[in-house]
């Protein structure tokens, strides 16, 4: 079975909730709803234009606010863990993490006494003591009489790494975020008791997780099964798909890329009729974050829509190609450029910096047009009142 590259796009980008128009409620059970269908949302406190969670939200939703997550949390309908990062997560799903939890104690114990201060082991006791009688905590309340750190997260102060590597077992949970810095409290107040009691074991949450991440992302590798969650290792979803693939669960499928290569993948055996089924994604444009789910993978947005993308934070300002923190623009079922633009709030300005096109892609009125009716709904998320455009703000190709 071959999926032709415009279906695989039109399916992807469906599952995403990126082939419908961006409207609709987007607070309440309307919002659990699509972070249930996404999966998890991304957390990043890089706020350019705004912080990455809200971005995906708003991509999807434009009623989204920055505030909409916040009941959520508060009503524990999310937790806040580790996928492949830290992200928000529907909460029923927490038992399906107590398999991460045995995983990581011992390994990240191990890892952790080779980079962190000689002391956290010794903190453990004493901060689940002190949140059990006092309450939450963050770093800051926590090893007072400790030497700070640079600020870095490899100088953690031993109280802050315990909270942290507690927090990275399931003894602890996130209760709230002030300023976007962690509160800790124990999982037993956070978690509901009746979701807290189930433990599917190991054999199921492998099973659950390869399962649940083929159905968000509707075709992968057994090696893109295992980064969805990183909740089975990469062998665990091999057997996985070899299990699946003998009980007619999933199929061997061939997706046609960008450039005409095909991938082996697999995918549930109704993949074209799903395919079909799916919507056209509408022509308007969106901007999405770096870190939005359907770019998450560089490699398969590279391979599914041409588009090469590398977040360049961490390379020196001469070294980059394009920008400290470059956001990709999405066109119907295309990824057509990239933009860098910054929300100057005490100018009530979102600035755009520079814009470069795909290679093939004119800008011409209509385009335009588009992007900037869009550039002004960004700049009203983000808290501007206007959209300022430096000279020389429409590049060439890279």
């Amino acid at each position: 079975m071959t999926l032709p590259n415009p279906l695989a796009r039109r399916l992807f980008l469906h599952l995403h909730a990126l082939a419908e128009p961006p409207t609709g409620p987007a607070r309440g059970d309307a919002l659990q709803a699509l972070i249930d269908r996404l999966g998890f949302v991304q957390l990043d406190s890089i706020a350019t234009v705004a912080r990455a969670h809200h971005m995906i939200l708003f991509a999807r939703r434009q009623s989204y606010r920055q505030d909409g997550l916040d009941p959520l949390l508060a009503r524990r309908g999310l937790f806040e863990h580790w996928t492949h990062d830290a992200a928000v997560i529907p909460t029923r799903f927490f038992p399906f993490w107590r398999h991460r939890f045995r995983r990581d104690r011992p390994r990240l114990l191990a890892r952790w006494r080779g980079w962190q201060r000689d002391g956290f082991e010794d903190q453990f006791e004493t901060v689940l003591a002190r949140i059990a009688e006092r309450g939450p905590v963050s770093a800051s309340d926590v090893g007072e009489d400790e030497t700070r750190g640079t600020g870095g997260w490899w100088d953690w102060h031993p109280s802050k790494a315990a909270l942290e590597y507690l927090w990275r077992v399931g003894d602890l949970s996130i209760t709230r975020r002030d300023a976007f810095r962690k509160v800790y409290d124990l999982t037993s107040r956070v978690i509901p008791e009746e979701i807290l009691a189930q433990d599917p074991g190991d054999a199921a949450t492998i099973d659950w997780a390869c399962s649940a991440a083929l159905d968000r992302v509707g075709f992968a590798t057994s090696g893109e099964l295992a980064a969805f969650w990183a909740a089975a290792t990469p062998a665990e979803a091999q057997a996985w798909c070899h299990d699946a693939l003998a009980q007619g669960r999933i199929v061997e499928v061939r997706i046609e890329g960008a450039d005409g290569t095909l991938r082996r993948s697999y995918a549930r055996p109704d993949l074209v009729k799903q395919a079909q089924a799916a919507p056209e994604p509408p022509s308007r444009i969106r901007i999405l974050s770096p870190f939005d789910p359907a770019l998450r993978d560089r490699n398969r947005a590279e391979r599914l829509f041409g588009f090469r993308y590398r977040i360049e934070i961490y390379v020196p300002e001469p070294k980059r190609t394009f920008g400290y923190y470059v956001f990709p623009i999405l066109e119907g079922a295309r990824l057509i450029g990239r933009i860098d633009m910054k929300a100057r709030r005490d100018l009530g300005t979102l600035q755009v910096r520079a814009l470069w096109p795909e290679p093939g892609i004119r800008l011409g009125a209509g385009r335009l047009g588009r992007l900037e009716a869009e550039l002004d709904r960004m700049a009203r998320f983000a808290g501007c009142e206007r959209v300022a455009f430096d000279p020389g703000w429409q590049r060439d190709p890279v």
